[in-house]
């Protein structure tokens, strides 16, 4: 067993909680935000198995490690696992092969408190093996037996932290609990000719997902009663704890995020998931001493045309907090406005706070720095040179993870004009902020 190395500073939290479109979330914050009482009170620690080769998505990388938003997608499980404080350990188990590979995704999004093992040739060899690291600790071992332990798929990163609570809870009290959700499709039994034999009642049966809970103790010693057979075919922990310690699970109704990324499709449709949570904020940045008219009707039109986006302002002064105080709330999200000056300071100086503050190790970064030109009165020529200057500094930042896009929006003494636009300025903000499209950085968007 090798622990994962956590080096390196790293943002404030892990990132905004992905299920909470509202806001944001920190790992630090969360036990002090938590109401009284919202814990489990026992020790929790769980154990992710990932040594699954990806056959049925259909591409040579494991499904656990395909890149969403060009971050591995176990990263995302252990990101949502890692912001509840009250789990202490995280023992991931990965193939021999996969094992350096797992390392350096510890490593690279600095994820804590996390241990690696050995993964087993099927799913419950490698719990199995989660559950020994676990069980057989020793003096210089940086892990402890939990009382009670979360089994979790690598390839479920939408899980929340009251469903962990939830299913923490009920094992204290039953001694396993499990996830179950509605099933979609009817459930068929067929024939050895291959005709139907009969069908199940979908309304009786549900499916069983995941995170589940044991008490360590229970799960443990199922996994040492179990027969070679069990561990080689069989999937459903919850069985082995009914079949070998006369166990009976506590079941606790799921949501809809708690599916599994199985076949290739699904990729898309997290990243897709992803990227919407991490667009529900807009933070607009200007310089103090700027004419603010334009800059207050850009904010008024984002916030009246993008009502599912909460919109807030902060000056870029060293001195006020404000604006650190968004960046370290995670908004992935800035609009920084150069009114005054086309030669972007603005924008410079606002890509110097975000690398930084390391905000992109975990999501793209989106800056949109946006000018105002009015046509009939500034040479343009001379203007739409030194915006083009932006495409270098787009390509440099793309490295950290932050896509820079430049937006210009005509100046006009008509307010309808004005008005028309800034609502398509507006437009274009808000699809550059969903699609994260890195093919565009550097291109100037006019409005």
């Amino acid at each position: 067993m090798e622990p994962g190395p956590s080096t390196g500073s790293r943002p404030a939290g892990p990132g905004p909680c992905l299920n909470d479109p509202g806001g944001a979330c920190q790992a630090t914050s969360a036990c002090s935000l938590r109401p009284a009482g919202a814990e489990p009170g026992c020790s929790v620690a769980a154990v992710l198995p990932a040594g699954g080769c990806g056959e049925r998505m259909g591409v040579p990388t494991p499904k656990q490690f395909c890149p969403v938003l060009e971050r591995p997608l176990i990263s995302y499980t252990l990101q949502a696992l890692e912001r509840v404080c009250w789990i202490k350990d995280i023992v991931v188990a990965v193939t021999r092969e996969n094992m350096e590979a797992m390392e350096d995704i510890i490593q690279r999004y600095q994820h804590e408190r996390i241990s690696l093992v050995e993964s087993g040739v099927t799913r419950h060899r490698s719990i199995f093996n989660g559950l020994k690291a676990l069980a057989e600790v020793g003096s210089n071992s940086k892990l402890s037996k939990p009382e009670v332990v979360i089994i979790h798929d690598a390839v479920r990163p939408f899980v929340e932290e009251d469903i962990l609570l939830k299913v923490v809870t009920a094992a204290k009290e039953h001694g396993a609990a499990g996830v179950i959700r509605p099933l979609v499709s009817t459930v068929i039994s067929p024939s050895a000719d291959g005709c139907l034999d009969h069908s199940l009642d979908r309304a009786q049966h549900k499916a069983s997902e995941m995170p589940q809970a044991f008490l360590f103790d229970v799960i443990y010693e199922a996994y040492q009663q179990c027969s070679d057979h069990d561990l080689e075919f069989g999937t459903e922990c919850l069985q082995l704890a009914l079949k070998y310690c006369h166990t009976r699970a506590k079941l606790v109704e799921g949501s809809a995020d708690l599916w599994k990324v199985t076949y290739k499709r699904d990729l898309y449709a997290a990243e897709s998931i992803i990227k919407e949570r991490i667009s529900q904020q807009i933070c607009i940045v200007k310089d103090a001493k700027e004419d603010e008219e334009y800059v207050d009707l850009l904010e008024e039109m984002l916030k009246r045309d993008l009502k599912h986006v909460n919109v807030t302002s902060g000056a870029l002064h060293h001195s006020d907090g404000n604006l650190q105080q968004v960046v370290l709330q995670k908004c992935y999200n800035f609009v920084c406005v150069n009114a005054q000056n086309f030669d972007f300071q603005e924008t410079q100086k606002l890509l110097l706070m975000l690398e930084e503050s390391r905000l992109s190790i975990l999501y793209p970064v989106v800056v949109v720095s946006v000018h105002f030109l009015d046509y009939n009165s500034v040479p343009f020529g001379g203007k739409m040179e030194s915006l083009l200057r932006i495409r270098e500094f787009a390509k440099e930042v793309k490295k950290r993870n932050i896509l820079l896009y430049s937006l210009l929006i005509y100046y006009s003494q008509d307010k309808l004009k004005l008005q028309e636009s800034l609502r398509q300025g507006a437009t274009i903000i808000d699809t550059l902020i969903k699609e994260r499209n890195p093919g565009l950085i550097g291109q100037l968007l006019v409005a």
